[in-house]
């Protein structure tokens, strides 16, 4: 597990995490005097060993960490973008880790996308990077709660971009990343995908845009003829209905904003986002850094309980032979 922004609330879900009987062996990668430090802030006792390849599992009250030191110390909510570099170089421990087989999968606290570009470092998010450096071709944000998988077809785009990068090449790449992974990951043979639409009213025939008509129907079509079980695209204002998601696998909206409120607003706090594509296994929480909470004591571990778990079963059925469900 990564901690993520040091002046966010990733810090006070790792000292949380130690007083937790989890299902995993967890090692979190991250500098130790930080959490010592939010630990006395929140006046949570915390014993921290430094994580030796083969070591034990930690003992309730005690954090297994990786050490990596901070730039400048870190104050609970106030962002420093001299530690940018301290978060990416968290990450490439760990995902490095994970695929030299150190590590069975990565588990990320929130980062602070915007002050990692202010330290001048070009950064869109997680899941791009993590794809950067794993070298992964094409990768998919998914969401899973509330009962409910939603991925999308796009990720962190301003909206006046979204409809331009709506292509028949990139929905093509995505939905068989989403198919191959349902499969291999969730274990469910024959994932049965709904596709929203674009537009409003899925393009009303094309009186409201053309995205439907002319890229997403034709490419469904297609790979409908290779054995996919597809359905859409579907107005997404009522795409979420419960006569529409009986028997749903997955809903694969158009952007960010189309398809997470409605599973946020299911899951909140319990949600967990999986990046499918990786050649590793990468869950993270389903909310941000929450400065104004950092230090507070008053942070929830819901999410990140709930990706720990997930990244541990997923780990799990990565280690036997392919189940089906």
């Amino acid at each position: 597990m990564t901690a993520g922004e040091p002046a966010g609330i990733g810090p006070d879900l790792c000292v949380a995490l130690a007083r937790r009987q989890l299902s995993a062996h967890l090692v979190v990668v991250a500098d130790r005097d930080l959490l010592r430090e939010r630990a006395r802030v929140l006046r949570v006792p915390l014993k921290v060993a430094d994580h030796a390849p083969g070591a034990a599992r930690s003992r309730p009250g005690t954090l297994l960490v990786r050490h990596v030191p901070l730039a400048r110390p870190a104050v609970a909510g106030r962002l420093d973008p001299a530690n940018s570099g301290y978060v990416l170089r968290t990450l490439d421990i760990a995902a490095n880790g994970c695929r030299e087989g150190a590590f069975d999968a990565l588990v990320t606290a929130p980062l602070q996308k915007s002050v990692i570009n202010e330290a001048g470092i070009a950064f869109t998010g997680h899941t791009e990077y993590l794809a950067e450096r794993t070298g992964a071709r094409h990768v998919v944000m998914m969401l899973v709660g509330g009962g409910l998988r939603v991925a999308l077809a796009t990720t962190h785009l301003a909206l006046r971009d979204v409809a331009r990068s709506i292509t028949a090449e990139s929905l093509e790449r995505t939905l068989r990343v989403l198919r191959a992974d349902l499969a291999a990951r969730f274990g469910i043979r024959q994932p049965r995908i709904l596709v929203a639409g674009l537009n409003p009213h899925a393009g009303e025939s094309g009186f409201l845009g053309r995205e439907e008509a002319d890229i997403i129907s034709p490419l469904l079509d297609r790979l409908r003829g290779e054995g996919f079980d597809l359905s859409g695209p579907l107005p997404a204002d009522t795409l979420f209905s419960p006569r529409r998601l009986k028997g749903c696998d997955c809903v694969l909206a158009m952007y960010h904003d189309q398809g997470l409120p409605v599973l946020k607003y299911a899951s909140f706090g319990s949600g967990v986002n999986v990046t499918l594509g990786l050649p590793i296994i990468r869950t993270s929480v389903d909310h941000g850094t929450a400065l104004e909470l950092a230090g507070s004591g008053r942070a929830s571990a819901g999410s990140l309980i709930e990706a720990i778990r997930l990244a541990a079963q997923l780990a799990a059925r990565a280690r036997r032979a392919p189940a089906t469900e």
